[in-house]
């Protein structure tokens, strides 16, 4: 009795004063984070998550990972239904929060057994990764570009004529699109390949919010080449990133096939940035992809 009773970690006044200021500090990290708009930031992904892990692991117990993952599950669903993210932005969002939360959990507990001065000193140390798009540290490379070409079956003059008679809503192919339930245009509009055409996708509201539109209009127009500028954006893809320019162009490979290539620069809206700078890249190749299919270019 009295060797389980040595094995159990004791409570001091102190662990426990430390634990609170932590995760005051981490109460203050939120409501700072939603009152300056930076919910799209590491100090929101990375930073919180550490402040929450690290006074979970200062707290005597030995079941410190099951503690953290269920406050943090706890904490993702209060912020869905707080900040109204639909479920595509907790699921994105999870693996970050679980591997900083874990990983500052594992790392406190390790320094702790050797000397607890160094594991209270780790804290601040792995904080300075939350500080990107802060308004403290700046953003890396938040500019993007993704460029998606694509093989069809048509002569360059038929695929010509299916460019300028526009998109037109069409059912979503691609698998992760689908799966996290990405929101996609459901209204489309507009046609024409001369400047100031104006094509116009618009969007259902839906658990992430209302739904809105985008606007592309032709900015220049040159032969088997169009650039598109975005001149209207009120859409709910626009909390994650903002679409700047868009070209799309074509060209025969042989009397029977075309290539059409769409490349469109985008600034990504969620830090860090490397995380979400992939994760992005990946979503929107596969967004511009459902755009040739709009197009009626499968």
């Amino acid at each position: 009795m009295a060797l389980e009773d040595d094995a159990r970690p004791q409570r001091t006044a102190a662990n426990w004063i430390l634990a609170g200021l932590i995760l005051l500090s981490g109460a203050l990290v939120f409501v700072a984070a939603v009152l300056g708009g930076r919910t799209d930031s590491a100090l929101f992904f990375v930073a919180l998550p550490v402040l929450l892990a690290a006074a979970l692991a200062l707290t005597p117990s030995r079941t410190a990972h099951g503690r953290v993952f269920v406050i943090t599950t706890m904490a993702l669903l209060l912020a869905s239904v707080v900040l109204h993210e639909g479920a595509v932005c907790v699921i994105l969002a999870a693996p970050l929060v679980y591997a900083v939360a874990h990983g500052t959990t594992a790392l406190i507990r390790a320094l702790q057994d050797a000397n607890r001065v160094y594991a209270l000193a780790t804290v601040p140390l792995l904080l300075l990764p939350g500080l990107e798009g802060s308004g403290v540290a700046p953003r890396i490379d938040p500019e993007q570009t993704v460029e998606v070409a694509r093989v069809v079956a048509l002569p360059v003059d038929l695929v010509a004529g299916r460019l300028a008679a526009g998109p037109r809503p069409t059912p979503v192919r691609s698998v992760p699109l689908r799966l996290l339930g990405v929101p996609t245009p459901g209204q489309v509009s507009g046609d024409g390949l001369a400047p100031g055409d104006r094509w116009m996708f618009g969007y259902h509201g839906s658990a992430h919010g209302p739904g809105g539109h985008l606007l592309a209009q032709v900015e220049s127009v040159e032969p088997e080449r169009v650039r598109f500028d975005f001149v209207e954006d009120t859409s709910i893809t626009a909390r994650w990133f903002t679409w700047e320019h868009a070209e799309l162009s074509w060209r025969a490979i042989d009397p029977g096939h075309t290539e059409v290539r769409i490349v469109v620069d985008y600034r990504r809206g969620l830090d860090p940035s490397w995380y979400f700078g992939p994760l992005q890249q990946v979503l929107l190749g596969a967004g511009v992809g459902h755009l040739l299919d709009m197009l009626a270019l499968p």
